[in-house]
């Protein structure tokens, strides 16, 4: 299994820099008319790998204050999936500093890993898996008073086991409709087509939502999307990207909250809560080739 899900995460990588991006679904005058019966959306952030420990423009402390202020929405709140001890993430001291102004703007804190590396927690046996995430859950609790509620899973993967032991420390599985397919943070990490990128996937999500595949939460639909907020391109493109999405939603007919971004902790907190995962055998939706990926290394 360590062999393959190392050459699977290497492939992934290979396709998600090929920009290799189809066209959007066709909207049909019936997903249309389905639509009209929907609730609008609402954009759920989520920011994976950080805090960045960067001394120089950090691109966390920067994602943080176009969050903040922009003209799309200013005040948007996002979840930040956190590697709490990784030597260039929240395991120094500027990266813990981070976190504590994440925490204070009023984003929550989410736990991604506590490794030393960005490792697939299927790779470890239970008593470093069990103890990894107790070292992260206790690292956010020191900041935020509570240990973290939500989890995603490095690369997306996960098993009954590391679902149980998730399950055990309290935390719930969020994944993702869409990503920027930014996570490349070493050599070529710019996103060329990140328009046509985002279009695409949205698309994708629009038939799911005609068909009342994803729940109405406060009045709205929750549609998660995933940034790195240590790539320094997405942080300087970050207000770009806001008005992308706007305009996706747009392109695809899909009706958006008077409030399209979150701008309550804890009413974003019920919503990533209703899109997390509820069984292990739950089918899940995931873009790019990570699903196929993740079929062929059957749970």
């Amino acid at each position: 299994m360590k062999t393959f899900a190392i050459a699977s995460v290497l492939l992934a990588l290979t396709l998600s820099l090929s920009g290799c991006i189809g066209a959007p679904v066709a909207l049909t005058s019936k997903t249309e008319q389905r639509l009209q019966n929907q609730a609008p959306i609402r954009f759920l952030l989520t920011f994976d790998d950080g805090p960045s420990a960067s001394g120089f423009a950090n691109p966390s402390r920067s994602v943080i204050a176009d969050l903040a202020n922009n003209s799309v929405q200013p005040g948007i709140k996002a979840i930040f999936f956190l590697q709490t001890e990784a030597a260039r993430a929240g395991g120094s001291e500027r990266g813990r500093k981070t976190m504590q102004r994440e925490h204070a703007a009023g984003h929550i804190l989410a736990f991604h890993t506590a490794t030393r590396w960005h490792t697939n927690h299927r790779l470890l046996n239970a008593e470093d898996l069990k103890q990894t995430l107790q070292q992260g859950a206790t690292s956010i609790a020191s900041i935020t008073g509570a240990p973290p509620k939500l989890v995603r899973p490095p690369f997306w993967n996960y098993d009954r086991r590391t679902f149980a032991a998730y399950q055990q420390q309290g935390m719930q599985i969020l994944l993702t409709d869409l990503s920027a397919n930014d996570g490349k943070i070493w050599g070529f990490n710019a996103s060329p087509r990140r328009r046509a990128n985002l279009l695409r996937q949205l698309s994708l999500v629009r038939e799911r939502i005609a068909l009342g595949e994803l729940p109405t939460v406060d009045g709205v639909i929750p549609v998660v999307v995933t940034f790195h907020d240590i790539n320094r391109y997405t942080a300087r493109h970050l207000k770009e990207y806001l008005q992308i999405l706007m305009d996706s939603a747009r392109a695809n007919a899909l009706k958006t909250a008077a409030e399209p971004f979150y701008t309550d902790r804890a009413t974003l907190e019920r919503a990533a809560l209703a899109r997390t995962v509820k069984d292990s055998n739950e089918v899940v939706h995931l873009p790019g080739v990570w699903n196929w990926l993740w079929d062929a290394d059957s749970r």
